[in-house]
C-alpha cells in the first residue's frame, strides 16, 4: 500500500479501540500517577464511580453515567490534576440474591436446600461472572478509572469498614433494634421507605357491618383489605362527629368470630370520607399502628413473614393473604356482613425488586436513627454542597425534612452479616468488629451466636466516598490505596449519578460522610436524567426498545456513543436517543478524519502548536477562534454543562475549522502547516470526549505511533491564548462577503460557476490585500474590486456590513428575466385567487378558522415572493 493510499484509508475503530486501550492501561495512564509529568502541586481531583450491581450487565443509563465521569476525569487529568477515579461494583443484596434464587428454581432446587454456606458460594461464582462482564463492558466504552484500585463492596477491606461504621454507630446509640412497623415484602423481607414503589391500582371498597355486642344494631365500616380484619382491635370515629358520639365506648363483635372490640374516638379519622367509621388494625396499617400506641390497643398479627394467615383467621388459616381475599369476601357475603362492594382506585406499595405487594408489618429490625443525618442536612442547606442542576436541592429538602429512621436489616443470606452477637447464657447483646468472638464479654460464656440478618446494601454503599480510600480497613487493603488518599481525595470533588438513586445512595453518603469524616463527601453533585428512546418512551424489555451499549459500540464505535450521549446530556432534561443522533456523530468522526486527510495532502507531518510561531493571517485567525473554543469548552466543563461543551467543540470543528478554515487554506497554502498544528491542538480538546479517534489522528498528523510515542490523554489540555480581534474582524468580513456574492450569483443562475468580476462596497475598514485572495477563491470570482459607491447595471446583495455588485453587461439575462417573468405571472394568479377568497364575505363567514388562517399565511408568503421577484426584475432593468 502506498503512503498516499495509507493516508486516505478509512478509519476503522475496531482496529484502534481495543489496541489503544490496552496500551493506555498497561502504561498506567489511568492511575493517580499516570499523568505525573504534568501534575501541578495542590491540584487533586476525585470522583467515585457509582458501583454497578453484579446482577448482569450494563444498561444505557450506566453508559451515560460512565461517559460523563470519564469526560470530566480525562479533562482534569490533562489539566494537571492528580486524579483518582475510583472504580468498583456493588454486591446488591436483594437483587443479586433474587437472580441466583431464580437460577436455582430453574434447576429445580432452592437456597434452603443448598444451605447458607453453599448458597453463598454459588452467589460468589455469579459475582465473578457478572462483575467480569460489567468490567469488560466498561473497558469497551473507553472509560479510564484507576483499575488497579478496583473494589467490590464485599472485599475484605470494605467489610472491615462496614463493621467499623456499624459498631461505632451502635456504641453511640445511633443504631437501635426494636419492634417497629416496617415495609415488609413476603419474598424479600424488610424494606426501607424508598425501596417501596407506590402505584395506582384498581381495587375495591368493601362495606361491612359490625354488630353491636348488646344486639342493638350495627355500624358499617369500609375497607380495601378485608383479609386483615381478623387483626382489628377497635373501630374508630372522630370525637367531634355528632353522628357517632352516642356509640363511643360501646363494643361490636368482629364478623365471623366471637371476639369483641371497642369503638374509640380519635382525630385521625376523616369525617368526610366513607361512612366516617374506620376499622383499626394496628399490626397491619401504618396509621393504625400509631393509633394503637396512642390508645394502648392490642397488636394482633394475622399472617406470618411469608404472608400465610395464622390461627386468628379461623377456617382461613394456612392460606396466603392475597389468595385468601376472595374466599373471605364470599364467606362474609354469605353470612350477610357485606353491604356493598365499590370500585376504588388507590395507591398500593410494591417491592422495588420483585414487585410483590408490600405489607405494613411489625417486626424486630435494626434502624439507623434519623439524627445521624442532622449535620449533613444543615451543611447541605448552608451551601457546602452544590446540586447540578440546582433544582435537585428542593427534592433533597422534601425528603430530608420528613426523614424517618432507616431500617438497615435485611432477611437475606447474601450481604454484610450484621456484626451483633447474642449470649444465650446471660442474654447480653453487643456489636463486635471481630467475625468470631470467642466468648461473651459480659459472662465469658461461649454459647454465643450472631444475628442472622444482613445489612441493607445501601449501608455499605453509603461509605463509598471514603471506604475505598482506606478508612476503617483494619489493614486489609494493603497495596490498593495510599496513606495520603484520605487527605488527597476526601472530600471527593464531584459525584455524577442518576437522579433515581438520590435518596437510596446520595443522601446516605452525605449522612455517613459527614458523620464519620466531619465534612460532606462532595463539593458538587451532578444528577443526570434518564436515557429514553427516540420517541421519549422509557426503555423496557417488554417494549423492545432497550439499547444495549455494547451493541452500540460494536455497530458504531465507543467514540460515537460517548460524544452522542455528551451532546444530548442537557442538565435536567431526559435524553432521547435514536439512530439519527448516532448518524450525526458518525458524520462528525468522518469530518475529523477527512480534515486530517486534507491537511496531509499538502504537508506530511505537523509540529505541535507550542513549537511553532503563527505568522499567516489565516493561521492567526484560526488560532484565535481555537482560543475562544477552548475558553468555552473549559468553562462549560467546569460547570458540568457537558452538552454545551460538546456543542462548542462540534461547532468549532465542523463550522469553523472544516467549513471555513480548510476552505480558506485553498487560497493560502502557506498556512496549512499552521492549520495542522492548530488541528492537533483541537484533537487534544476532543480527547476527553472521543479518546480513540483523537489519539489516532494526532499520531497520524505527527508521523508517530502510539506504540512508541506519548499519548494525548496525558498531554496538557489546551489553554486559551489572547484572542486576535483584528484577525477575527477581518475574516468575519471575508466570510460575509463570500456569502453575499454566493447569494447574488444564485439570482443569475451562476451559483456554482466562476464569474469574471464582483465589486464590494464595505461599511468598515479591513486589509483588502489580505481579504482578496480568500474572497476570489471561495466565491469563485476572477477579480474582486473594492469600491466606495454603488455600481449601476448589476445584481446586488446587501448584508449587515457591506454590499456586493455583480455587473450584468456581459451576462445574457434573457433566460433569467424570462424565468422571473413566469414566476411573477404565476404569483400574480395565486395572489389574485387568494385575495378573492379572503375578500369574499360569504367564504370568510363559512370557512373553518384554520382554513382562513392558512389562506392568509399563503397570501403573505406569495406577496413576499412577488416583492422579491419584482426587485430582481428591476435590477435587471426589466
Amino acid at each position: 500500500m502506498s503512503e498516499t493510499t495509507e493516508k486516505k484509508a478509512v478509519y476503522n475503530p475496531k482496529e484502534v479501540e481495543d489496541h489503544y486501550y490496552e496500551i493506555w492501561e498497561d502504561r498506567g495512564y489511568f492511575e493517580i500517577e499516570g499523568n505525573k509529568n504534568i501534575q501541578e502541586d495542590g491540584k487533586n481531583f476525585a470522583i467515585m464511580m457509582p458501583p454497578p450491581n453484579v446482577t448482569g450487565s450494563l444498561h444505557i443509563g450506566h453508559a451515560l453515567t460512565f461517559t460523563l465521569q470519564d469526560i470530566i476525569t480525562r479533562y482534569k487529568r490533562m489539566d494537571g490534576y492528580k486524579t483518582l477515579w475510583q472504580p468498583g461494583t456493588d454486591h446488591a443484596g436483594i437483587a443479586t440474591q433474587n437472580v441466583v434464587e431464580k437460577q436455582l428454581l430453574a434447576e429445580g432446587t432452592t437456597k434452603e436446600a443448598l444451605g447458607r454456606e453453599a448458597f453463598l458460594e454459588r452467589v460468589w461464582k455469579w459475582k465473578e461472572y457478572s462483575g467480569g462482564t460489567i468490567v469488560h463492558q466498561m473497558r469497551k466504552l473507553g472509560v479510564s478509572p484507576a483499575w488497579s484500585r478496583e473494589r467490590f463492596t464485599m472485599d475484605e477491606g470494605l467489610k472491615e469498614a462496614v463493621k467499623e461504621a456499624f459498631v461505632h454507630l451502635y456504641n453511640e446509640g445511633m443504631i437501635v433494634q426494636n419492634n417497629y412497623m416496617v415495609n415488609w415484602c413476603t419474598h424479600d423481607g424488610a424494606l426501607s421507605d424508598i425501596e417501596v414503589e407506590h402505584e395506582e391500582v384498581n381495587g375495591k371498597f368493601y362495606h361491612m357491618n359490625y354488630h353491636f355486642a348488646d344486639g342493638s344494631g350495627h355500624v358499617t365500616v369500609a375497607t380495601t383489605r378485608p383479609e386483615t380484619y381478623f387483626g382489628d382491635t377497635a373501630i374508630m370515629v372522630h370525637p367531634e362527629d355528632e353522628r357517632y358520639k352516642g356509640i363511643i365506648g360501646k363494643e361490636v363483635i368482629l364478623p365471623l368470630t366471637d371476639r369483641k372490640i371497642k369503638i374509640i374516638a380519635d382525630e385521625h379519622v376523616d369525617m368526610e370520607f366513607g361512612t366516617g367509621i374506620v376499622k383499626v388494625t394496628p399490626a397491619h396499617d401504618q396509621n393504625d399502628y400509631e393509633v394503637g400506641k396512642r390508645h394502648d390497643l392490642e397488636f394482633i398479627t394475622v399472617f406470618d413473614e411469608k404472608g400465610i394467615l395464622n390461627e386468628y383467621c379461623g377456617e382461613f388459616t394456612g392460606m396466603e393473604r392475597l389468595e385468601a381475599r376472595k374466599p373471605i369476601v364470599e364467606k362474609l357475603e354469605a353470612e350477610g356482613y357485606i353491604v356493598k362492594i365499590e370500585d376504588h382506585q388507590h395507591q398500593v406499595g410494591h417491592c422495588y425488586r420483585c414487585k410483590n405487594i408490600v405489607e405494613p408489618y411489625i417486626s424486630k429490625q435494626w434502624f439507623v436513627r434519623s439524627e445521624v443525618a442532622k449535620k449533613s442536612i444543615e451543611k447541605t442547606y448552608a451551601g457546602e454542597a452544590q446540586f447540578h442542576p440546582p433544582h435537585w436541592l428542593n427534592s433533597y429538602r422534601a425528603w430530608m425534612d420528613e426523614l424517618r429512621d432507616w431500617c438497615i436489616s435485611r432477611q437475606l443470606w447474601w450481604g454484610h452479616r450484621i456484626p451483633v452477637f447474642y449470649c444465650d447464657s446471660c442474654d447480653h447483646q453487643w456489636a463486635d468488629k471481630h467475625d468470631n468472638p470467642e466468648a461473651c464479654p459480659h459472662c465469658a460464656s461461649t454459647e454465643i451466636r450472631q444475628d442472622p440478618d444482613v445489612l441493607d446494601t445501601w449501608f455499605s454503599s453509603a461509605l463509598w466516598a471514603f471506604s475505598p480510600l482506606g478508612w476503617g480497613n483494619n489493614g486489609k487493603m494493603e497495596g490498593t490505596y495510599n496513606d495520603s488518599d484520605l487527605a488527597d481525595f476526601y472530600p471527593n470533588s464531584l459525584l455524577i449519578t442518576g437522579f433515581d438513586i438520590m435518596f437510596f445512595w446520595v443522601a446516605r453518603m452525605m449522612m455517613m460522610g459527614e458523620h464519620f469524616r466531619g465534612e460532606l463527601p462532595f463539593k458538587d453533585i451532578y444528577m443526570h436524567a434518564l436515557v429514553r428512546d427516540e420517541h421519549g418512551a422509557k426503555m423496557s424489555k417488554s417494549k423492545g426498545n432497550v439499547i444495549d451499549p455494547l451493541d452500540m459500540v460494536e455497530e458504531h464505535s465507543a467514540d460515537i456513543i460517548r460524544f452522542t450521549l455528551a451532546f444530548l446530556a442537557v442538565q435536567g432534561r431526559d435524553i432521547k436517543l435514536g439512530a439519527k443522533n448516532l448518524e450525526q456523530f458518525r458524520n462528525f468522526t468522518n469530518k475529523l478524519y477527512n480534515a486530517s486527510n486534507f491537511l496531509q495532502m499538502n504537508v506530511d507531518t505537523f509540529a505541535d502548536l507550542k513549537d511553532i510561531e503563527i505568522k499567516t493571517p489565516l493561521g492567526k485567525y484560526m488560532q484565535s477562534r481555537l482560543s475562544r473554543a477552548v475558553e468555552e469548552v473549559r468553562e462549560t466543563l467546569e460547570t458540568y454543562k457537558f452538552n454545551e461543551a460538546a456543542t462548542a467543540l462540534y461547532r468549532f470543528v465542523w463550522n469553523e475549522f472544516c467549513d471555513w478554515g480548510i476552505e480558506y487554506s485553498k487560497a493560502s497554502k502557506e498556512s496549512i502547516a499552521e492549520l495542522g498544528a492548530i488541528f492537533k491542538e483541537t484533537l487534544k480538546m476532543v480527547s476527553p470526549f472521543m479518546p480513540f479517534i483523537s489519539e489516532h489522528l494526532y499520531h497520524k498528523l505527527s508521523g508517530t505511533e502510539l506504540e512508541s510515542g506519548d499519548s494525548v490523554m496525558v498531554m496538557n489540555f489546551p489553554k486559551e491564548v489572547k484572542a486576535d480581534a483584528d484577525a477575527e474582524a477581518t475574516f468575519a468580513i471575508i466570510e460575509e462577503t463570500i456569502t453575499a456574492i454566493r447569494r447574488a450569483k444564485v439570482i443569475i443562475d451562476m451559483g456554482n460557476s466562476k464569474i469574471a468580476k464582483a465589486y464590494v462596497k464595505l461599511g468598515t475598514t479591513i486589509d483588502t490585500d489580505v481579504a482578496k485572495p480568500f474572497i476570489q477563491k471561495l466565491a469563485k470570482v476572477e477579480e474582486i474590486e473594492f469600491v466606495d459607491a454603488k455600481v449601476e447595471n448589476s445584481v446586488t446583495d446587501v448584508s449587515d456590513n457591506l454590499e456586493v455588485y455583480i455587473p450584468t453587461e456581459e451576462i445574457d439575462l434573457s433566460a433569467i428575466i424570462g424565468k422571473l417573468s413566469k414566476q411573477k405571472e404565476k404569483l400574480e394568479k395565486e395572489i389574485q385567487k387568494l385575495s378573492g377568497m379572503l375578500n369574499n364575505e360569504k367564504f370568510v363567514a363559512n370557512a373553518p378558522e384554520q382554513v382562513i388562517t392558512e389562506n392568509r399565511k399563503a397570501l403573505e408568503d406569495a406577496e413576499a415572493k412577488m416583492e422579491k421577484v419584482q426587485n430582481e426584475l428591476a435590477g435587471f432593468g426589466a
